[in-house]
């Protein structure tokens, strides 16, 4: 079953671009003299004209057709560009490293039925695991970002595992009348995960949420120098809407499977009760009933 497929880096562009930030930050063409002498007569006419229309570069436009105004806004947006590329590989790296090592415990099986209450999903958190545990950065700037996409996901993540439960789903069919005193770990049917709910599933599924989790993180005073019209926090809503977008998308197609159920069937006594019923039974909590 695949992972996060959707194309993550052209919906968190694409989000980006649709914020209209533009460099330079709160710039206004000077219209009276002498700032607009000094304007226009300091640049060449190739340099004021050579920048092109203000356009996303990729993320960010440039405010005038200024040489120097466009040649910053390509050079910044390449380094958002990288980061937030950079992100979206950690964060799809990351969640199937989880999908293979994530497991159900403590189901109760009771005929055909598995009731699981809100935790019995178990999986590691994410930023224990090497995409997010090896993403430091170098510089000051690039730790106070990379902390906060790396905390943010993970909480939000954490917060939709641990209330995840399994509402009485039928994977046991074999299970409802069962020839024997005990029935053996036997696989559940294939379910999407989607019908397996969270009461904390906004915390991934919505972008807005997702954004909060890493804004919570963000320690804007770490930084060396303090964040211009709140480009950070488009940084962090692109990220959070490709994020969002991809995991609505997955739920429905990631199928829970292989998650052997077993139990006692009290009611056997052959050969008068040759078959029964499992009652009070559990599962075998073992890695990859989310991996395939």
């Amino acid at each position: 079953m695949p992972g996060w497929t959707l194309p993550l880096k052209q919906i968190a562009m694409g989000w980006f671009v649709s914020k209209k930030k533009t460099l330079p930050v709160d710039w206004k063409q000077p219209m009276s003299s002498p700032g607009r002498d000094h304007f226009t007569k300091g640049f060449s006419i190739p340099e004021l004209m050579s920048g092109g229309p203000s356009s996303p570069r990729p993320y960010f436009f440039n405010a005038t057709p200024n040489k120097y105004h466009a040649d910053a806004a390509k050079e910044i947006s390449e380094k958002v560009q990288k980061f937030v590329d950079e992100a979206i590989d950690k964060i799809v790296q990351a969640i199937d490293l989880w999908r293979v090592q994530a497991k159900f415990k403590d189901w109760k099986v009771m005929a055909v039925c598995a009731i699981g209450t809100p935790g019995c999903l178990d999986g590691p958190k994410l930023k224990d695991l090497p995409p997010f545990a090896a993403w430091k950065g170098t510089k000051k700037n690039d730790k106070v970002y990379i902390a906060a996409v790396v905390n943010g996901m993970t909480n939000a993540w954490t917060e939709w595992q641990g209330k995840v439960m399994v509402p009485g789903l039928p994977l046991y069919p074999a299970f409802a009348a069962f020839p024997g005193p005990t029935a053996p770990p036997m696989p559940s049917l294939p379910m999407p995960l989607i019908t397996m709910p969270s009461a904390m599933m906004a915390k991934v599924a919505v972008y807005t949420q997702v954004k909060k989790a890493m804004l919570d993180e963000f320690k804007e005073n770490d930084l060396e120098d303090k964040v211009a019209d709140k480009q950070h926090e488009a940084i962090f809503e692109s990220i959070a809407m490709a994020a969002a977008t991809n995991f609505l998308a997955w739920l429905p197609m990631q199928q829970v499977m292989a998650v052997l159920g077993k139990g006692p069937i009290p009611t056997f006594a052959p050969p008068y009760v040759p078959v029964g019923p499992v009652m009070a039974g559990d599962n075998v909590a073992a890695p990859g009933h989310t991996a395939a």
